[in-house]
């Protein structure tokens, strides 16, 4: 029996079990209303919800004033740049809790029991739920399994990892349009402070020149000519400058268009480059199950040699174990002979050091072949033997 199989008393106990829920759902389904507006317990539902969210966002729109007014007189001091920028910090903080705050007060109206979209859901919900238990039920009765409930809670779950795929992928598209964004409203406000430089100093420079104008009318009595000259040179200059002021303004207004085709391109770009990722993914996943189908072939492959293998290890090894006995059996008889002659060989040594010995004693004490009788006799035998042997010859 597998996982899914159950015995006959569990099948029934579980049968009557969902049959009853079964019964329920389908009651429920005939009681709910078609929505909850306009009905009087209706406010009740979502009005505890909605008054935490509103007191939060109530809470948040006092902190940011209070920081907003801090940071007007930490601005007014210029004493402290590291609590400005904490200030500035805590202000980004609060605002980015104003924008969640307004983000679930949305999403708290969307879900809301109220409208009848979501009463749609809900039964839609119901009628899964039904269905999805009427055919385990059916199982259950017929073959005591539940596999229609396993496909289905299988299936729920890889519709919701696919859906939570999606949401990532559209987060961080954001995030990067939001990056994108930032970039470009800095390099606007850069431009802008240039501008107003700009302008700064051409007004500076006009205030100038009406200096330099007012100059000459008061020494006009006395150095007309040199005054008229120096004025000439004066305006001159001024013209030129305005001239290269403009240019040069004229210049950023180039570049700020330029900037914002730029901008234009980059987004192309980047839409352009999420749709080859996402085409990247869907081959790296046909790529990553042919490649675990391949893996899982090789492994199926390799126990079935490693099978074989360990079989045939197993009659070399009982192989060996037999070699080694009668190697190990040749050994010891080896060893046994070897020990035999040399102990034949150590009691041959022993045998002519005590005849050497005895030899040695009957020497020196003249006993038996070596006494001095037999030593004259013997000399005798050996002279008359001799004059025999010479009259022989003659």
């Amino acid at each position: 029996m597998t996982m899914t199989h159950l015995n006959i008393l569990d099948s029934i106990h579980i049968s009557a079990v969902l049959d009853d829920t079964v019964d329920q759902l389908a009651v429920l389904g005939h009681i709910m209303p078609s929505s909850f507006e306009g009905r009087p317990e209706a406010n009740e539902i979502v009005g505890e919800e909605i008054g935490k969210i509103v007191d939060n966002q109530k809470n948040l729109e006092n902190q940011y004033e209070e920081l907003v007014a801090k940071r007007s007189s930490l601005k007014g001091s210029k004493k402290d740049s590291a609590q400005l920028r904490s200030n500035e910090e805590n202000i980004g903080n609060v605002v980015g809790g104003i924008r969640h705050a307004a983000q679930s007060f949305g999403k708290t109206l969307k879900q809301s029991p109220l409208t009848s979209g979501n009463v749609i859901k809900l039964q839609e919900d119901r009628n899964f739920l039904q269905l999805i238990l009427d055919k385990t039920l059916n199982e259950l009765k017929d073959t005591c399994s539940f596999e229609a409930l396993i496909e289905a809670v299988n299936l729920e779950k890889s519709k919701k990892a696919e859906i939570q795929k999606t949401i990532l992928k559209e987060e961080e598209g954001r995030k990067e349009i939001r990056s994108l964004q930032r970039q470009i409203q800095n390099v606007k406000v850069e431009r802008e402070d240039e501008i107003q430089q700009r302008n700064q100093m051409i007004a500076h420079l006009k205030d100038q020149l009406q200096e330099m104008k007012a100059k000459t009318n008061m020494e006009g009595k006395y150095i007309q000519k040199d005054a008229e000259v120096a004025v000439n040179q004066t305006q001159k200059k001024c013209t030129l400058v305005e001239k290269q002021l403009k240019e040069e303004i004229e210049l950023l207004n180039e570049k700020i268009g330029e900037e914002e085709r730029v901008n234009i391109e980059i987004e192309q770009y980047l839409r352009t480059h999420q749709a080859e990722l996402e085409e990247k993914v869907e081959h790296w996943m046909e790529k990553y199950d042919k490649d675990v189908e391949a893996k899982t072939h090789e492994l199926d492959v390799l126990k079935a040699s490693k099978a074989n293998d360990l079989a045939r290890l197993q009659e070399l090894t009982k192989l060996y174990a037999e070699y080694e006995q009668v190697v190990v059996e040749d050994r010891i008889e080896k060893e046994k002979a070897r020990r035999k002659e040399e102990q034949e060989l150590e009691e041959l040594k022993a045998c002519v050091k005590v005849q050497s010995w005895w030899r040695g004693v009957m020497v020196r004490r003249q006993l038996g072949p070596y006494s001095k009788k037999k030593k004259k006799k013997g000399k005798k035998g050996k002279k008359g033997s001799g004059k025999k042997k010479g009259k022989k010859k003659k």
